[in-house]
C-alpha cells in the first residue's frame, strides 16, 4: 500500500534544495518505487503535475541523460515572444531609436518613452507584450535608463586645440618664473532663502529638511553672485559674493590687495585665464577698461588668455574650485548671505584647497558704455597668436604697443 504521508514528508524535506529538473526526477523516482498507480499517488502527495512526473520517468529511462545543469531537452518549454512574433523586436527598436523624436510620423515623437507607453504603442501595432518583457528586451539590446549629459557648449571654433597649447606654454612659463597665474569666472547665481539645494546629505531617517515648494525671486532674500579667483600655484581660492551682480575686476583687485601682493612681492606681470563670455568676456569693453585701471594701479602688466569658444568647462576654476563648493553645500538651503559665505569658506579638499570668501555689498552701475576713444587709449598689446583671445594690458606709464609673439 502506498504511504502518501511518507512520500509527502520526503518530498517536502528535499524539494527546497532542488531545481526544476531534480524535482521532476525525485517525483518520478517515488512514482516508479510505488509501482502501479504511483504517478497519481505521488501527484496527490506532492502537488507535482502527472505530466511532469511522466516526463521525469522518461528522463530516467532515457539512454542519454541531460547534461549537468540542463533542465530541459533542446526545444523544450514555451517559445519566446520574439520567436512567436518575429516583427516585435524591429517594431520596439523603431520606437526607441534616438532618431524617433525627429521623425514626424513616429508615435512617440513628443512623448516620454516609458515602458507603459511602449507597451501601449506596441499593442496598437498588434503586439501583446507586457512591460516586464519590454524591459528584458531593451536590456538585451543594450539599452538603459540614462539622463542627459552636458557635452555640447555651442559652436566649436575650427582652431580650438592650438589655443590650449598656447595657454599651457604661457602658464608654465609664468609659473616657472614664480609669476602669479589665476583662473577667474562667475559661479551660477543662487537665490538666497529656504529653497531646495541640489544633492543629498545624511540626516535622521524620515526627517528631511523642509524648504519652499517653489523657487521665486519674489520670495527670496536676494541673489548671490559668486565671482571666483583661483591661484594655480598655491591651490587657493578667493570668492567675492555680490548682491547685485558680479564685478570681475574688483574681485581680482581684492584678491591682490589681501593675498596676491604679499604672496608675489616680485611680480612684474599677472597672468589671467578666463572663458570667453560673461563679465570677463572677449568682447566686453568694460572688462578691458577696468583691467587697464588695475594694471596702472598695481604697476604690473596683466596678461589675459581666453579659452576658445565652447571650452569654458576646461577653465581650471570650474573643476578645482567651483565643483568643490557645490559639493560642500549640497542639500543645504542657502538661507542667508552669512550661510553662503561660511559654506564657501569651509570648502577644502585632501589636496590642500583653501578658500577665502567675503561679501561684496556694492551696487555696481549697469549698462556702462565704453567709447571707441577709451578703447583706443588702452595700452593693450595683442599676441601674434589669436590676438582677440590673448593680449596684455600694460600700465599707462609703459607705452609699449609691440605685438607679443
Amino acid at each position: 500500500m502506498i504511504d502518501h504521508e511518507q512520500i509527502r514528508e520526503r518530498f517536502t524535506t528535499i524539494s527546497p534544495h532542488l531545481d526544476e529538473r531534480a524535482r521532476r526526477l525525485v517525483a518520478a523516482t517515488e512514482a516508479r518505487a510505488a509501482g502501479y498507480g504511483g504517478i497519481a499517488a505521488v501527484s496527490q502527495a506532492t502537488g507535482v503535475a502527472p505530466s511532469t512526473i511522466a516526463r521525469g520517468l522518461q528522463d530516467l529511462a532515457a539512454e542519454s541523460p541531460l547534461a549537468p545543469g540542463q533542465v530541459r531537452r533542446a526545444g523544450g518549454g514555451r517559445k519566446s515572444l520574439i520567436d512567436n512574433d518575429p516583427t516585435l523586436r524591429a517594431d520596439l527598436l523603431t520606437l526607441v531609436e534616438p532618431d524617433a523624436r525627429a521623425d514626424p510620423m513616429s508615435p512617440l515623437r513628443w512623448t516620454c518613452k516609458s515602458l507603459r507607453r511602449l507597451a501601449d504603442e506596441l499593442a496598437k501595432l498588434g503586439h501583446q507584450v507586457s512591460r516586464s518583457v519590454i524591459a528584458k528586451m531593451l536590456k538585451a539590446e543594450k539599452f538603459s535608463l540614462q539622463g542627459n549629459r552636458k557635452t555640447r557648449e555651442g559652436s566649436e571654433h575650427p582652431d580650438r586645440d592650438a589655443p590650449f597649447d598656447h595657454i599651457k606654454t604661457r602658464v608654465t612659463t609664468a609659473l616657472a618664473e614664480q609669476q602669479p597665474v589665476i583662473s577667474v569666472d562667475t559661479k551660477k547665481k543662487e537665490l538666497v532663502g529656504d529653497f531646495k539645494n541640489a544633492g543629498r546629505t545624511w540626516r535622521p531617517q524620515g526627517e528631511p529638511e523642509e524648504v519652499q515648494v517653489y523657487d521665486f525671486l519674489s520670495q527670496a532674500l536676494g541673489r548671490a553672485i559668486p565671482y571666483g579667483v583661483y591661484d594655480l600655484a598655491t591651490n587657493d581660492g578667493w570668492v567675492s559674493v555680490g548682491v547685485d551682480h558680479a564685478f570681475a575686476v574688483q574681485t581680482i583687485r581684492r584678491w591682490w590687495q589681501d593675498i596676491g601682493r604679499r604672496r608675489y612681492p616680485d611680480a612684474h606681470r599677472l597672468v589671467i585665464t578666463a572663458d570667453g563670455g560673461g563679465s570677463n568676456g572677449v568682447r566686453v569693453r568694460l572688462w578691458k577698461r577696468e583691467l587697464q585701471s588695475l594694471a596702472t594701479e598695481l604697476g604690473i602688466a596683466i596678461e589675459v588668455h581666453h579659452l576658445p569658444p565652447g571650452t569654458s568647462k576646461w577653465n581650471k576654476i570650474e573643476h578645482r574650485l567651483f565643483a568643490f563648493i557645490s559639493m560642500n553645500w549640497r542639500a543645504t538651503p542657502l538661507v542667508s548671505y552669512r550661510v553662503i559665505i561660511d559654506l564657501i569658506s569651509a570648502t577644502t579638499t585632501k589636496t590642500g584647497l583653501s578658500v577665502c570668501c567675503e561679501l561684496d555689498p556694492a551696487d555696481y552701475p549697469r549698462g556702462i558704455a565704453v567709447s571707441d576713444a577709451e578703447m583706443q587709449a588702452l595700452n593693450l598689446v595683442r599676441d601674434s597668436f589669436h590676438g582677440e583671445w590673448n593680449y596684455t594690458i600694460r600700465p599707462q606709464n609703459l607705452p609699449d604697443r609691440a605685438v607679443i609673439s
